[in-house]
Formats: C-alpha cells, structure tokens, sequence
C-alpha cells in the first residue's frame, strides 16, 4: 500500500474538532464543581455562623483570594492541557504566585509570634480533617473536570490529570472558605495547599487511564 493511500484509509471518517469545544465543555464542568462544593459544604459542614462578620474584614477575602488565584490558573492549565501537545504556559506564573504570597506571609507570622504560638498557628483547630474536607468537597468538580477533558484531546495525560484535580480541588477550597474558622496564613499555607493537593496528585495517577481518547 503506498503512503498516499494509507493516509487517506486513516483519514476517513474522521471530522474536525469544533472550534470552542474547550471553553463549551469547561463551562458546562465548572458550575456543576461550584454547586456540588457549595451544597456538600452547606449539607455536610455548614456555613460558619460569623459569616457577617468575618466577610467585613481583609483577613477573610485574603484567605480566599488563596485558591482563587489557584483556581483560576489551574483553569488556564487546563483549558490548555485539554489541547494536543499544548503547555500549561501562563498557569505556572498564576498558580506560583498565591503559594509563594501565603507561604511568606506564614513566614512572618512565625517569625513575629511568640514560640509557645506558632504551633498553635500552624495546627489550628482543624488541621486534622482540613485536607480531607476539601478532598470530599471537590468529589464533584473532579467528576465534572474529568469528563470535560476526556472529551476533548490531552496528550500529557498526567499533567491533563492534575491541572483538571486542582481546578476542582481550589474551587472546593473557595467554597470550604465560607465554613472554615482557621484565619491564619500559616494554617492555610499548609493544610489548604495539601487539601487541595489531594486532588491533584490523584488526579495525575488517575489521568493516563481516565484521561485515554
């Protein structure tokens, strides 16, 4: 068989992907990651019963823009990660940049507070079961982000994996905000970033076989 003929035999059939499949299957995924958060959160944790308060303070929206600024890089990743042979480009830079802001932030604290309360600052009240909150919060978005990529045509399929794990897992973080009383930076710079490394790391172990077109 020449080459010309085995290349139209693998040709045929196929179609071209439709221009803005991504952005149509990324805006179907996330919304059902933020409802599903938001209503395990209300159902199984509840809403902080302070929420009017502490929502007037900076400390708050501070704690928030941690997995937002996540969120919206690990969106950028995937967005392009869903793509052949793409990079996650700008994502690096957006998601770099909360962690590295948190976890000097943690430093100063540290730094500053006496040495019987730094302990205290880092473990807070729930660093048990922080992680494993968020983990269960971003059940949903990690369904959701998995179909939408798998449906589209990734070729680094653990990175694909781990950039859709922690988009579902910081938007679950947002949404664990509004139950979670910890306000520290040392807190969150290590008990939210293992939370919502949780996801991702399955994510990547998961994506060569999940991920598979």
């Amino acid at each position: 068989m020449r080459t010309d003929d085995l290349v139209g035999l693998l040709s045929t059939g196929i179609t071209p992907v439709k221009s803005g499949s991504v952005n149509r299957r990324l805006s179907v995924s996330l919304p059902v990651a933020a409802v599903g958060a938001t209503v395990l959160m209300v159902t199984v944790f509840g809403i902080r019963p302070d929420l009017g308060v502490v929502v007037r303070t900076a400390i708050f929206w501070e704690k928030l823009a941690l997995p937002l600024c996540l969120a919206i890089g690990a969106l950028i990743a995937t967005a392009r990660l869903a793509r052949p042979g793409a990079k996650v480009g700008a994502g690096w830079l957006v998601m770099t940049i909360p962690v590295v802001a948190v976890w000097t932030a943690a430093i100063l604290i540290l730094v500053v507070a006496a040495p019987p309360d730094r302990l205290p600052a880092i473990l807070g009240h729930s660093w048990r079961s922080c992680p494993f909150n968020i983990l269960l919060l971003a059940v949903p978005g990690f369904v959701a982000i998995f179909w939408a990529v798998k449906g589209l045509a990734p070729t680094s399929l653990r990175l694909a994996g781990a950039s859709s794990g922690l988009l579902a897992s910081s938007i679950a973080t947002v949404t664990y905000c509004f139950h979670c009383p910890e306000m520290s930076p040392a807190f969150w710079s290590i008990w939210y970033v293992a939370g919502m490394l949780l996801p991702s790391a399955l994510g990547a172990v998961l994506g060569p076989k999940l991920l598979r077109w």
